[in-house]
């Protein structure tokens, strides 16, 4: 009798079989994308199957120059190769040195030229949970002023500023926030969209702030995102952001612009902040600044350096690869005009994605800025709300992520009802490869919504 060996699983299979079993219930892309990467350079990433995909999720926006980089790699082989010391704290290293060098050199002039930089825990959670600290104690204030929308973190201080309804439930609260208005036109807070909703959501935060019976104690700081990332590639007016800015002012409230995401070119500035032209208080940095590995901090005004030695810490703030390569690619980004790089394929996907929108009519909006687009996949069945926006289809979006994935794209999903699938390529994608994109997105979306992937 011939007996027929069983065929010996993959190597990927057993890695993703081990990691169901070994790591926990709240892991999040490892659901979403049931592979194993092997090996990545730019925009491509291999899996263990062999199989090739076009990576528009970037880290969550952190490899602005896509997977290893080859200035990245030779910064980091150079700090290796020096012997330089690879953990030190906070104590002062060259690489240091030239870190905060080529930042504060792209960050703008009116704000870096009296600028302090605090390194702190290597995620950008841990630099708003900071900027949050520093704000109370400059100000002697508690409380904060929070977006609809808005996303800042897994940890106490930065979830409690956070809008996702899903993730806080469970959780008591993490401090006093009042939650304003953000003005997001398809979904519009006041059922109006437009330049109205934009004017009115400005006025409300003023008269609310100037109550005396509106229940908001004068707070530490504003929070907020000049792009909402997670909340749907929601970009912030332009006009809103100043009066934001100048409502702040006036009561004397510190502004902290959170651009983790946002930051080193994505929305088609160095950072999203230059658009309005605002002077914000502080800005909290993460994801790219770091190369591709992990760094955060929080840059600030010189007049709220009043905290204590120690008054916040971290072990692995002195992450010196992550500095050297921070270093090179903030230059490189400079350099190579890849700010406006983003800008101009920002304009082609756009463009291309609202073409899109006019066969399908699943696409209910097509946002975004730069290299920082965002799809609202609807159900063009359902009743229109008072803005004449369908229902989002948040299982539409899962089968259309899939669709994805089976045509070599990663992209991720976000927004109010994580009805919305987030592009954020590097910003190195070539003009074959956002056709590609466009291409594939056509190809899934279609197939998802006739019910096939």
């Amino acid at each position: 009798m011939t007996i027929t060996a069983e065929p010996a699983p993959l190597a990927g299979d057993a890695i993703l079989r081990r990691q169901r079993v070994r790591e926990s219930a709240a892991r999040t892309y490892a659901r979403s994308f049931p592979i194993v990467p092997v090996r990545a350079s730019g925009m491509t990433v291999e899996g263990a199957d062999g199989r090739r995909y076009l990576d528009c999720l970037s880290g969550a926006g952190t490899l602005a120059l896509g997977h290893n980089h080859p200035v990245v790699l030779a910064a980091i082989r150079r700090t290796l190769d020096s012997g330089a010391p690879l953990h030190l704290l906070d104590l002062a290293t060259a690489e240091k040195d030239d870190f905060t060098t080529a930042l504060l050199e792209s960050l703008p002039a009116a704000f870096a030229e009296r600028a302090r930089v605090h390194f702190c825990g290597p995620a950008g959670t841990d630099a708003v949970e900071a900027a949050l600290k520093l704000m109370q104690t400059a100000t002697g204030r508690r409380g904060a002023l929070a977006f609809t929308g808005g996303y800042h973190g897994m940890t106490a201080g930065a979830l409690a500023v956070t809008g996702n309804v899903a993730v806080k439930e469970p959780l008591p609260s993490g401090g006093e926030v009042t939650r304003l208005p953000y003005p997001y036109a398809y979904r519009c807070p006041f059922g109006m969209g437009g330049a109205a909703a934009e004017r009115l959501a400005a006025v409300y935060t003023e008269r609310l702030l100037d109550d005396p019976s509106g229940g908001v104690v004068r707070p530490a700081a504003m929070i907020v995102e000049a792009v909402q990332g997670e909340g749907g590639a929601v970009p912030a007016p332009d006009g809103w952001l100043r009066e934001m800015r100048r409502i702040t002012a006036e009561r004397g409230i510190p502004l902290i612009l959170d651009e983790v995401q946002t930051g080193v070119g994505r929305t088609g500035a160095m950072w999203a902040v230059e658009h309005s032209g605002i002077v914000p208080d502080a800005m909290v940095l993460s994801k790219a600044i770091g190369g591709s590995l992990p760094l955060a901090v929080v840059v600030y005004r010189e007049e709220y350096d009043s905290w204590r030695p120690g008054a916040h810490t971290g072990t692995f703030r002195g992450n010196t690869l992550a500095m050297a390569a921070g270093a090179a690619t903030l230059r490189y980004v400079a350099a190579h005009g890849l700010a406006e790089r983003a800008a101009l394929v920002g304009r082609r996907l756009l463009a291309g994605l609202t073409a899109l929108q006019e066969r399908l009519p699943v696409i209910g909006d097509v946002r975004g800025r730069g290299l920082m687009v965002g799809v609202e996949l609807v159900d063009p069945a359902g009743e229109t709300d008072s803005c004449g926006a369908h229902p989002a289809d948040p299982a539409l979006a899962v089968r259309v992520r899939a669709a994805c994935l089976a045509r070599g794209l990663i992209v991720e999903l976000g927004g109010r009802h994580d009805a919305v699938l987030r592009l954020l390529p590097p910003l190195t994608i070539t003009d074959e490869q956002a056709d590609a994109v466009l291409e594939r997105l056509a190809e899934a979306i279609a197939a998802a919504a006739a019910g096939a992937v």
